[in-house]
Order: structure tokens, then C-alpha cells, then sequence
């Protein structure tokens, strides 16, 4: 692999968090350029599925990647996106976040969803920032519109940890089931897979390298 990467952060993330910074890091020392954009465009509370794949779509004009890394949240408009532009890239997809629309109000509840929707906000906390911030209900009246296993054709290995409890593991199965073109590895970790990132590069390196 010699041409640029495109890392897609997850929710309430940013370029800087831990695997963005893990994959520049060992892109770099192969001579890699990596593109991190921040996929909320500078307006976080606002953001939406929508809004993201615009992010991309500009990142991909003005950079075209050979392969695009996308962690949860992430992994899922990378593959939205890809299902949109066949034939253009590699996917890497951490944990991805398949079913999205489904998935956030039965881990939120009726209850918190019924709020939410009425405020027309809810406070979650930012990771990257360090503190809480505002989400508009639109991510998921936006969300909707969208289908819970993109069809992407091309190329795409997925690693998800068995441990997960933000998103299951049991998606990335489902999402990899009938499908040749997709490896799914599942590894002994949780949603962040911190403590196995040696072998989640180097699962990585072996795909983009085949």
C-alpha cells in the first residue's frame, strides 16, 4: 500500500483519539499519508449521518484514499459510503456500527428517547473535548433514512471485539454473513479494543498488503 488512507473517528470522537493517532502512527513509518477529518464540520450538536458523508465525500475529492479505516460509528458511514462509490477502496472497519438507527434507542430506552425528541436535544459526553455536549434529535430522525447493512462490494475486513456492549459483535456477523468479499476477525476485547491494537495492525497490514 502506497497510497493515502482515510480514517473516519467514531461518535463523539475527533481526529486525535487513540486508534486515529495508533494508525497515522504506524501508516507513517511505511510512508503512508493518512487523512483524519473531523466529521462533525466544526458542529457537533448538529451532526448528522448525512452531514458526515459529506465530510468524506470532500476528503475523498481532494485526497482519493486506496483505503478507508473507520472506527464504530465510523466504520458505518465508511461503509455507506462505499456501498454509494463501489469499486474504489478498501475497507477497514473497527467495530463498525451497523443498524444504527435501531440500535441507539434500545441501548437509550423509550424513555430517554421520548425526551430527547421532545427537547429536541440530549447531552452526551464528548470524548475528544472532555466534557458534555449537545446532540440534536435530527442524528436520528436523519438516521433513519439510512439502511442497517450498507451492500458493499468491495474489499472490506472487519475486526470487532466479542466483548463488545456498545455495539455487538453479533452485527459484524450478521453484516458479514453470504458476503465473500468480507473477512470479519473477532477478537477477546470490548468496543475500544485498546488492548489489542498490535493485533488489529496487524491484521490491517496483512489485508491492504494482499
Amino acid at each position: 500500500m502506497k497510497g493515502p488512507v482515510l480514517y473516519l473517528h467514531g461518535f463523539a470522537s475527533g481526529a486525535g483519539s487513540s486508534k486515529g493517532q495508533f494508525f497515522r502512527e504506524k501508516l507513517a513509518a511505511l510512508g503512508v499519508r493518512v487523512d483524519q477529518p473531523e466529521l462533525d464540520g466544526g458542529d457537533f450538536e448538529n451532526l448528522t449521518l448525512t452531514g458526515q458523508l459529506e465530510v468524506v465525500d470532500r476528503s475523498v475529492q481532494a485526497q482519493p484514499p486506496e483505503v478507508i479505516v473507520g472506527s464504530s460509528l465510523g466504520g458505518y458511514v465508511a461503509a455507506l459510503y462505499a456501498a454509494r462509490h463501489p469499486g474504489r477502496f478498501r475497507l477497514v472497519l473497527l467495530a463498525p456500527g451497523f443498524g444504527f438507527a435501531r440500535r441507539w434507542p434500545q441501548r437509550l430506552g423509550e424513555e430517554t428517547v421520548r425526551l430527547w425528541r421532545e427537547r429536541g436535544w440530549m447531552e452526551v459526553f464528548h470524548y475528544s473535548q472532555g466534557r458534555n455536549r449537545r446532540i440534536s434529535y435530527r442524528l436520528l430522525e436523519d438516521g433513519v433514512g439510512y439502511e442497517e447493512y450498507p451492500v458493499v462490494s468491495d474489499l472490506t475486513l472487519i475486526l470487532h471485539g466479542v466483548r463488545d456492549d456498545v455495539v455487538p459483535a453479533r452485527w459484524s456477523e450478521e453484516f458479514a454473513t453470504g458476503r465473500p468479499n468480507v473477512r470479519l476477525v473477532l477478537l477477546d476485547s470490548d468496543h475500544q479494543m485498546l488492548d489489542v491494537l498490535d493485533q488489529v495492525w496487524e491484521a490491517t497490514k496483512r489485508f491492504v498488503a494482499a
